[in-house]
């Protein structure tokens, strides 16, 4: 069965796994470098668009990530963030989600001199800008990252910390999985569970079930970013549905990193027939060239979904948000009444 794209465009829908840097528009990406002086590939709005755009021949997660030089280049003052939240929940709204969750690493954004403070302050500027004109709530998630080093990792757990309930809702762990692992930077996740905060993290994407084990018994997540390789250990696998322990399933992402092959043989399928809690997610609206429209629309299509099984994944989108319990039941009633209209 396929169903039609504006029926899914026309549903109350979540974002849980997406980029700030991996995230923009190219026309603000030209201007923002116009504005700064910063040398782009490309100035030609097209030829940049192939550059930051690898499609699906894209050959590996090295290949994928080399893109965001190019965006972070321009995102390295406190203007240029809050333009790129505000539009980021702009364009969110205008496929009408109602919740999305931003992700990004502060120290990435440090280059020209910014405090960590004043990167985050500019996003959340941003973001709000954006709820206060459109019909989206938003949260912050904040990274650590894998290849930088688990002292860093502490100190974003730290800045986590200072903005819980000010706009930052979890605390992630990105970057390269391989040679990385994520047990290396549960002091970081201590700083975060001690503090009653929010964490998910990258695993199971570029490297096996190990590092999904690593990040939920070592460092306590709560969801898993990808999980695509969960599949390979059916006793985890077990302990992830057991304990409904969310997935942060991008499709898109998966094949042009090469976690999975093709969408015909992504585990999404199976994970979801099998009884897991799936969410579908952009990763990079700009790199990937997606939104979660399509994510659903692709989704819906290579896991033979119908409208009933797109409404419950949907649906646990909103259940697996990182909102208090409270605010979450009312969105919830509020999305099953529009759900029911359709």
């Amino acid at each position: 069965m396929i169903i039609d794209k504006e029926i899914i465009r026309n549903m109350p829908k979540t974002d849980l796994h997406c980029h700030l840097d991996g995230s923009m528009r190219i026309s603000t990406i030209l201007d923002l470098a116009r504005q700064q002086n910063v040398a782009l590939p490309s100035a030609d709005a097209d030829e940049l668009q192939r550059i930051l755009q690898p499609g699906l021949e894209c050959n590996s997660l090295v290949e994928y990530l080399k893109p965001f030089d190019i965006t972070l280049s321009v995102l390295q003052d406190s203007e240029a963030l809050y333009r790129a939240a505000y539009e980021l929940a702009e364009d969110a709204a205008f496929e009408n989600l109602w919740y999305v969750e931003v992700r990004y690493s502060p120290v990435l954004h440090t280059k020209k001199g910014m405090d960590l403070t004043e990167i985050v302050d500019a996003v959340i500027a941003g973001l709000k800008k954006a709820e206060s004109q459109y019909q989206i709530k938003t949260g912050i998630i904040i990274c650590g990252m894998r290849n930088i080093n688990p002292e860093t990792s502490i100190q974003l757990a730290e800045l986590a910390t200072a903005y819980k309930k000010k706009g930052v809702v979890a605390f992630d762990l990105a970057g390269a999985e391989e040679n990385y692992p994520a047990k290396h930077h549960r002091e970081a996740f201590y700083v975060i569970l001690n503090n009653n905060i929010n964490c998910t993290a990258h695993a199971g994407e570029a490297f096996g079930p190990q590092s999904v084990h690593q990040a939920i018994h070592y460092c306590g997540a709560h969801r898993i970013g990808h999980g695509t390789r969960l599949r390979e250990d059916t006793d985890l696998l077990d302990y992830v549905n057991d304990h409904r322990i969310p997935l942060e399933i991008c499709l898109t992402s998966n094949i042009q990193t090469k976690a999975a092959l093709t969408f015909q043989t992504h585990p999404l399928k199976f994970y979801y027939d099998y009884g897991l809690r799936v969410t579908i997610n952009t990763d990079n609206r700009l790199i990937s060239d997606t939104t979660v429209t399509d994510e659903l629309h692709l989704a819906a299509r290579y896991a033979d979904w119908n409208i009933g099984d797109l409404k419950t994944v949907v649906i646990d989108g909103f259940k697996s948000a990182f909102l208090p319990m409270r605010e979450k039941a009312i969105m919830l009633n509020m999305v099953n009444a529009e759900l029911d209209k359709i």
